[in-house]
């Protein structure tokens, strides 16, 4: 049973908590391939298969720090929809991010979104802070941790 929306103005006695997990997304080369193509980052870690297994047996190809970045887009669009009663949330930026560990292609992560502070702006404007960790199945470390924040109208 899904928790009721919480409004911008409710958010602050959500201070601390965990919003909600995403669905997993699979990383998988087709993926990489078209982010490297979309990027020019055509590094031989992300594309090369033959040479990533040659070169680095047991990892094969990798995803790109910011293919797994870019994931917290739709992660925390499926997430905040669920959770706040909002118009619209729009992108503010990063505080902090770090890449924890490499994506191996064909892998699933999902994010982890919990709420670090709310601050209201006035005119129906709040800015939220959350902590987005995105996590990799099996795995020990997660893919990267990311402080956000976003304005919600």
């Amino acid at each position: 049973m899904n928790p009721s929306p919480i409004t911008p103005a409710e958010l602050a006695g959500h201070v601390g908590t965990e919003l909600g997990v995403s669905s997993w997304i699979v990383v998988d080369q087709d993926r990489i391939d078209e982010f490297a193509h979309c990027t020019l980052d055509n590094q031989w870690i992300h594309v090369d298969v033959e040479r990533a297994q040659r070169e680095r047996p047991g990892v094969g190809t990798v995803a790109h720090g910011y293919l797994t970045l870019s994931l917290l887009a739709p992660m925390g669009f499926e997430v905040l929809s669920q959770r706040l009663a909002v118009k619209e949330a729009v992108n503010y930026g990063l505080d902090k991010l770090r890449f924890v560990s490499f994506v191996r292609a064909g892998s699933r992560v999902r994010g982890r979104i919990k709420l670090l502070a709310v601050e209201d702006k006035g005119n129906g404007r709040y800015l939220m802070t959350t902590e987005n960790t995105v996590e990799i199945e099996g795995g020990d470390k997660p893919a990267l941790v990311a402080v956000a924040l976003a304005y919600l109208m």
